[in-house]
């Protein structure tokens, strides 16, 4: 938002690397300048407001979340929630960049984004995380809404009026999720828990039924005082496949 791209090169210990859904990789001190400046005159066009929603912090990785306001390409003002992953040395500087938004909030429509990140099989999810992560794999409704406290809420990567809250809710859209003959698959490919948020960086490879092109993503989830979850947070632009008929022979 500073336009300050100098600043930016100086925090990476070595080549810059970004990756932005809008404008895809950006690699080398050149090309970070060039994002950085054309990033911000994009947003001051579009007259952006940030706001600050989490950040979730360890030694080695950020996950800091934010809410852009800006006008979107129909000219009326929209709601783009951001999750910004950044891999950090032991020194705080800074290896690599990933961005994580929707583009429907902007344009309407999504924009397939392919693996960023290879499957981590050594990564495991603990406590009601990882309960909440068995049960979407399988499509267990009844576990997924066990995991979430009472007045949870789960926002959609759309943001605006895509936020769920309460178990009633969080039926319906789950219901929604699950009917394509099963869960959602997911490859976990990192883990940041502070304690209190956990965020994961994944690949959506599955939805029901349909397995479907890997797919780039990131998850945060916000446990609460009783020990479920009290709120999740999606940052993709996964689009489902069309709803199979389950009770064909062939499904």
């Amino acid at each position: 938002m500073a336009d300050q791209p100098d600043a930016l090169v100086r925090s990476f210990a070595g080549e810059p690397l970004v990756n932005d859904p809008r404008v895809g990789y950006v690699e080398g001190a050149k090309g970070l300048r060039a994002y950085v400046s054309g990033t911000a005159g994009w947003l001051r066009e579009r007259d952006a407001v940030v706001v600050n929603v989490a950040l979730t912090l360890t030694r080695s990785r950020t996950v800091e979340e934010v809410v852009l306001q800006l006008i979107g390409d129909g000219e009326r003002r929209v709601e783009v929630p951001v999750a910004i992953v950044t891999d950090r040395n032991p020194d705080r500087t800074v290896k690599t960049v990933r961005v994580y938004h929707s583009m429907w909030p902007l344009t309407g429509g999504h924009r397939v984004r392919e693996r960023l990140l290879p499957p981590d099989p050594n990564i495991v999810v603990p406590d009601v995380v990882g309960e909440y992560q068995r049960a979407l794999a399988v499509g267990d409704l009844e576990a997924v809404l066990a995991a979430y406290e009472e007045d949870a809420y789960v926002r959609e990567p759309s943001g605006g009026e895509y936020v769920y809250r309460g178990k009633e809710r969080l039926r319906e859209v789950y219901s929604s999720q699950f009917a394509n003959g099963g869960g959602v698959g997911l490859e976990h490919c990192t883990f940041t828990d502070d304690g209190v948020r956990c965020a994961i960086e994944y690949n959506c490879v599955r939805w029901g039924v349909a397995d479907i092109p890997p797919q780039a993503g990131v998850a945060v989830y916000e446990r609460g005082s009783r020990g479920r979850l009290a709120g999740g947070r999606i940052y993709d632009d996964v689009e489902p496949p069309a709803v199979s008929d389950t009770s064909s022979d062939e499904t």
